[in-house]
């Protein structure tokens, strides 16, 4: 997480950098943290509810999964990276 997400990312409740907190993530509706207000238009009304399989896809291809997004990211090929990147979201309440 810190290597991959943590620049933009925090995983503390309520603190937001570049993007949104993570905590919580998993079952959250893309685009709601109310305290977060960067998202952008294509996230809001991408329709994601986060489970382990659409983090894993987004993470893998951001720009595919949500076109016009704004994550500045390429993404993770590596699956075991991911798989250890969502362990740890899945975590964090």
């Amino acid at each position: 997480f810190a290597e991959e997400c943590g620049d933009c990312h925090s995983a503390v409740p309520g603190k937001n950098k570049k993007g949104p907190s993570l905590t919580g993530v998993n079952g959250r509706k893309a685009g709601t943290v109310a305290s977060f207000e960067g998202y952008s238009d294509a996230m809001k009304q991408s329709g994601i509810t986060w489970s382990p399989e659409k983090i894993d896809a987004y993470i893998t291809q951001p720009r595919k999964m949500v076109p016009g997004g704004k994550m500045k990211y390429d993404g993770l090929a590596d699956a075991n990276a991911r798989a250890d990147v969502i362990a740890y979201l899945l975590n964090l309440k």
